[in-house]
């Protein structure tokens, strides 16, 4: 198995959550795109242009396991791995695509949302495997007062710091912590497997941070 870590940002470092609802909707299309059937274009009650899966009612058929995810105000990161050839590069595409024209309709902008090509990063190292996941799940640190330069390997209240993820629901983390956040789209049995007790492993972690380890393979 591969493992890959994909970031993508708004165009000019620009916000691509606005609202709760945003942040709702592309948990939303973690799932529904994730599927080999395609997408087309449709419209809801609301009159908001959405992309949905042709069949509903048929067996899904994912193109990549989930292993780990956080929304940032205006970038969004993944840990996956590929389950059929090509699978990321197609669930990508529907993904940026898909999200980009519900924002677009519900905000009246036009134009492109993303910066860019996806940044896709293999996991290639010990090092890298071992402090990705605690990396992605630590960027809402950002939002925290005091915690801003977590990066420089400085957290200065662990306790603090680790109550802060706990109450921000946007990403992985609750689902590893076994508190029920969004299971649907996340495959935990991989890292569980490796670390075992996740919720204790990121406290470790926090109290002895390393990331200077792996600065050199970081999208950002």
């Amino acid at each position: 198995m591969e493992l890959y870590h994909v970031l993508n940002r708004g165009v000019e470092k620009r916000n691509i959550f606005l609202d709760s609802q945003d942040y709702a909707r592309f948990v939303h299309d973690l799932y529904e795109f994730n599927d080999s059937a395609p997408a087309v274009n449709t419209r809801r009650g609301t009159g908001t242009t959405v992309f949905e899966l042709r069949t509903r009612t048929s067996a899904r058929d994912p193109l990549i396991e989930v292993h780990g995810w956080c929304l940032m105000k205006n970038h969004y990161h993944l840990l996956v791995s590929e389950i059929v050839e090509g699978g990321l590069t197609k669930f990508l595409r529907k993904l940026n695509i898909g999200y980009a024209m519900y924002f677009n309709e519900k905000y009246k902008r036009t134009g492109t949302l993303f910066q860019g090509r996806t940044k896709k990063i293999r996991i290639a190292s010990d090092a890298h495997f071992l402090h990705i996941l605690h990396y992605i799940h630590l960027n809402p640190l950002d939002f925290l007062k005091g915690s801003e330069d977590w990066r420089s390997l400085r957290i200065k209240n662990a306790k603090q710091a680790l109550k802060h993820l706990e109450e921000y629901r946007w990403s992985s983390y609750l689902d590893y912590c076994k508190k029920k956040n969004f299971p649907s789209i996340l495959t935990t049995e991989f890292f569980d497997d490796v670390f075992g007790d996740y919720e204790k492993a990121l406290a470790a972690y926090v109290k002895d941070i390393e990331l200077a380890t792996i600065k050199p393979f970081l999208l950002e």
